[in-house]
C-alpha cells in the first residue's frame, strides 16, 4: 500500500440504522438548498487568510498535518490568487528536496505538490513562481514520485521537446533504476510516446473481453474539460438503444488537480476496469461528495476486494501480459490503454461512478470549463450529472439511468467491464458517436484462453 491512498470513503459506507428513507430525503433537500450551499462555500472562503498560510506560525510537522491538509483542500476548492498563498505553496513544495522527512510531513508535501500543480497549470500568471521550485524538485528531490510529478507539470505547461528530452535524460541519470519505479517509468514513457496514434476504435468496440459480460465504454477527448460519453454493450454484444437512438450518458473524468493519471488524485486513467455491482448510498453523511444515488463499484488491477478481475480467475492480481490479453491484438502494445494497469500498480484504487450533492459553483475551477461546468471535478472517479434547484429539489440526475442500464444489460447484481479511452480531437465526443455505425459492428470474442488461478 502506498502512502498516497485516495481520500475516498465509498468502499466503506455502512448503513446507519437510525436514518429512514423519509428523513434522508428531507436531509438531502436541506443540504442541497441554495442557502446551505452558499454557506458551505463561504466557510471555505473564510479560511483564506494570511495568518493561515504563515509557515512560521504553522510549521510543517506531525502536529500540524491535519491543519495543512485541510487548508490545502480548501485552496484547491477556492483557487485563491493572493500572493501570500502562492508564497506559502512555494515554501511547502520546496520541502520536497529534503531528506529524512516523517511520514506525516511526506503526506503534507504530497498534497502541496498536487495542489501546487493545479494552481501552476490553472493560473500561470500568479503561480509562475512555482516553476523554479518544480525544477529544483527534479534536480534535487530524493523522492522519485515528486520528481515525476514536477516533470509532468512542466510538460503539461508546454515544455518544448528539446527541454523534455534534456530533463528526461537527467532524471534517468539521477535514478539509474527508473524503469523499476512506476511513477518515473509511467511518466517518462508517456512523454516519450505522447504522439502515438491509437489503433482503430472499431477494433476496441467490437472486441469482447469476456462473454456474457456488459461492456461500458467511456469515450473521452485528451482534454478532459470536454465531457466524455458512456455507451453500453449488453451481455449479448449488442449496444443499448433508447427510443431508437444509441444509449449514451455524459460523464466528467476531470481531476480537480489536473494531475497525470498515474498519481493519486489525478485524471481517470484509460484502460480496463472491472465492474462489480453497486454500493448503496444508505444515508446522507456523504451526500455532498457522492450525491443521493448508489455508486457503481469499479476495481483496477492489483486492487484488493475484487471477486475476479479476469473472469474465471479469482482475485485481483493480473500481470501485464494477462492485462494485454484482455485487449484486441491491435491495442495490446498501445501504451495509453495500459494506464489503469500502471496506476493500479502505483496503488490507485477506489474508483467509482457517482453523482454529487455539491453545487457546481462550489469548485472555482469549474469556471474554466464552460461546456462541462454542470459536472463537478473529482479526484479520479467518474462524475455523473446531479442538479438541484434553489429549494433543494432534484432537477436532473443520470445515476438512475446508468444503474438501470447496467441492470438491463447484465443483471440485478451486475458485473462487467468498463473501458475508458481517449479519442483524438477537440470537438464534443458526441460528434464521434454520430460517425460510428455501432449497429453493424460484429462482436469479436476474446482469443485469449482463461487460465485457472494458480
Amino acid at each position: 500500500m502506498t502512502r498516497l491512498k485516495q481520500l475516498l470513503v465509498a468502499g466503506i459506507l455502512v448503513i446507519s440504522p437510525g436514518v429512514t428513507a423519509v428523513s434522508a430525503k428531507a436531509d438531502v433537500m436541506v443540504q442541497a438548498t441554495e442557502a446551505n450551499r452558499a454557506m458551505y462555500r463561504q466557510q471555505q472562503e473564510r479560511q483564506i487568510r494570511p495568518e493561515h498560510y504563515d509557515l512560521n506560525l504553522r510549521p510543517v510537522n506531525n502536529a500540524n498535518e491535519s491543519f495543512w491538509r485541510n487548508l490545502l483542500w480548501t485552496t484547491a476548492i477556492v483557487e485563491p490568487q493572493a500572493p501570500y498563498v502562492a508564497e506559502a505553496i512555494e515554501q511547502l513544495m520546496s520541502l520536497a528536496t529534503r531528506s529524512n522527512l516523517t511520514t506525516a510531513q511526506q503526506r503534507t508535501i504530497d498534497m502541496a505538490m498536487q495542489v501546487g500543480t493545479q494552481l501552476y497549470l490553472g493560473h500561470p500568471t500568479v503561480y509562475s513562481r512555482l516553476e523554479p521550485t518544480l525544477v529544483q524538485t527534479i534536480e534535487h528531490s530524493p523522492d522519485p514520485m515528486w520528481v515525476a510529478m514536477a516533470f509532468s507539470a512542466l510538460v503539461q505547461r508546454g515544455l518544448d521537446p528539446a527541454s523534455q528530452q534534456q530533463w528526461a535524460t537527467a532524471i534517468q541519470q539521477r535514478f539509474p533504476n527508473w524503469t523499476h519505479n512506476v511513477y518515473l517509468y509511467a511518466t517518462l514513457r508517456e512523454v516519450a510516446e505522447y504522439s502515438q496514434t491509437p489503433p482503430p476504435l472499431s477494433d476496441l468496440l467490437e472486441w469482447t473481453i469476456a462473454p456474457h459480460q456488459p461492456h461500458l465504454y467511456v469515450l473521452c477527448r485528451p482534454d478532459r474539460g470536454v465531457l466524455c460519453q458512456a455507451i453500453l454493450k449488453d451481455r449479448h454484444g449488442r449496444f443499448l438503444t433508447d427510443n431508437g437512438q444509441l444509449w449514451s450518458v455524459p460523464l466528467s473524468l476531470r481531476s480537480i488537480h489536473d494531475l497525470s493519471w498515474v498519481f493519486s488524485r489525478g485524471q481517470t486513467p484509460q484502460g480496463i476496469y472491472r465492474i462489480q455491482g453497486a454500493i448503496p448510498q444508505p444515508d446522507t453523511e456523504f451526500f455532498r461528495a457522492f450525491g443521493q444515488f448508489s455508486l457503481v463499484n469499479l476495481f483496477v488491477p492489483f486492487e484488493a476486494g475484487v471477486q475476479e478481475f479476469v473472469v474465471g480467475r479469482s482475485g485481483s492480481w493480473v500481470g501485464l501480459s494477462d492485462y494485454q490479453a484482455l485487449l484486441p491484438p491491435a491495442w495490446r502494445n498501445y501504451f495509453p490503454i495500459q494506464q489503469i494497469y500502471w496506476a493500479g500498480k502505483a496503488g490507485r484504487a477506489l474508483f467509482r461512478i457517482h453523482g454529487t450533492g455539491e453545487a457546481t459553483t462550489f469548485f472555482s475551477n469549474n469556471q474554466r470549463y464552460p461546456t462541462s461546468q454542470n459536472w463537478n471535478p473529482t479526484i479520479g472517479c467518474l462524475s455523473a450529472l446531479e442538479l438541484y434547484d434553489e429549494s433543494g429539489r432534484l432537477l436532473a440526475a443520470d445515476m438512475p439511468k446508468i444503474l438501470e442500464a447496467l441492470r438491463t444489460a447484465g443483471e440485478q447484481n451486475f458485473t462487467g467491464y468498463l473501458i475508458v479511452v481517449d479519442v483524438p480531437g477537440d470537438e464534443p465526443i458526441q460528434t464521434e458517436l454520430e460517425t460510428l455505425n455501432l449497429a453493424n459492428l460484429t462482436p469479436q470474442p476474446s482469443q485469449s484462453p482463461v487460465r485457472p488461478s494458480p
